[in-house]
């Protein structure tokens, strides 16, 4: 029999969900074929009371008729910050009255400690309850993954074709900032697009097929991005603004451009003045090794007044991102705007010019 308690944690949307379902297949299957209610929530900090509330009332609450109750309790971080929420969630999972179930969900990217929020996990197994992880494929692994996808759903793909799926998606962009929640889910709409393609002839999904069925999706890396400035590549630099700029809001493109330039003018002072890389990071705040190696190598391709150019710079497009001085600028310009600031900026062969950037169009 099902145990009616299940911890899920992991980056993966798409998974995480058929566990879910998995899970109240199974329960239902147990009691006989009736499926259980689901009750949805999602903990919010200036609600955690009445939404404890009513998942004790549910969960305590035996079943009479019918099928029982499902919670599933997601960002259950919120419902545990006060100990009298916490007790009374912690209590509802303990007591859990026969019929009813809970599953709680924590979005998280892989750990080698296990579940985030230990002592929800821990009510959760005392009571006989189970742990699910729910992680996205790594992107080396999306191609296999898209592979084995498609050989559930009994669709043929041709040599090729699951890689290139996967590059259309991101799985070049290595970076571990990069939010891959959806990115299964992604791939399973894409082949249910794909599989249209062929369901008269029944040939292959191909390369070409995915070419033109496709769109380039790649998810945006603030590290990818601010690493492509430090190393001036402006071309890099560019492609990864791009796939930045729907998600991202501006200030905090020029909040992290900021902070890279900064940090690389201190550091290059510090070893400039004879200070060794271990004592100029640990100066800094910063511990990480490869960070400071890799911070020091990019202020190496940087001269001084190069990176106070292109703070002055960084200081008109906050400017004109907050609508400041006359100009007033649509998304278009100041995407522009930040283009011009690479360009002039980045590029070893750029200009100086800190006041382009300012008035585009």
């Amino acid at each position: 029999m099902t145990a009616p308690r299940l911890y899920i944690y992991g980056d993966d949307d798409l998974l995480a969900g058929r566990i879910i379902d998995r899970f109240a297949n199974a329960l239902a299957s147990a009691g006989g074929g009736e499926p259980l209610d689901r009750m949805d929530v999602t903990g919010a900090l200036n609600g955690a009371g009445e939404q404890t509330a009513r998942l004790a009332e549910r969960l305590l609450t035996p079943v009479m008729f019918g099928g029982g109750t499902l919670a599933i309790v997601r960002n259950a971080g919120a419902l545990t910050r006060s100990g009298e929420h916490r007790d009374r969630l912690l209590g509802a999972i303990g007591d859990l009255a026969p019929g009813n179930a809970v599953v709680i969900v924590e979005a998280t990217r892989a750990s080698p400690k296990g579940p985030g929020q230990k002592r929800l996990a821990d009510a959760i197994t005392t009571a006989g309850g189970s742990i699910a992880r729910a992680m996205a494929p790594a992107p080396a692994g999306l191609g296999a993954w898209i592979e084995s996808e498609a050989r559930d759903r009994g669709l043929r793909l041709a040599p090729g074709a699951a890689r290139a799926l996967a590059e259309r998606l991101g799985s070049r962009v290595t970076d571990g900032d990069v939010d891959r929640r959806y990115l299964s889910r992604v791939a399973s709409m894409e082949l249910d697009k794909l599989a249209l393609r062929h369901a008269i002839d029944g040939a292959p999904i191909t390369p070409d097929d995915v070419d033109a069925l496709v769109a380039q999706s790649a998810p945006g890396s603030i590290w990818g991005f601010t690493d492509a400035v430090g190393d001036r590549r402006t071309d890099a630099a560019i492609v990864a603004l791009d796939r930045l700029w729907e998600g991202t809001a501006e200030p905090v493109v020029v909040t992290v451009l900021h902070r890279r330039i900064v940090e690389m003018l201190e550091i290059g002072d510090r070893l400039g003045a004879g200070a060794k890389l271990p004592v100029a990071a640990r100066a800094m705040g910063i511990n990480s090794d490869f960070r400071a190696g890799k911070l020091a190598e990019q202020a190496r391709r940087w001269t001084s007044a190069e990176l106070a150019a292109a703070l002055a710079g960084l200081l008109e497009l906050d400017a004109l991102g907050k609508g400041a001085g006359a100009t007033m600028a649509d998304g278009a310009q100041r995407r522009l705007a930040f283009t011009l600031w690479i360009r002039d900026h980045v590029a070893r062969d750029g200009g100086t010019t800190t006041g382009r950037a300012a008035a585009p169009g």
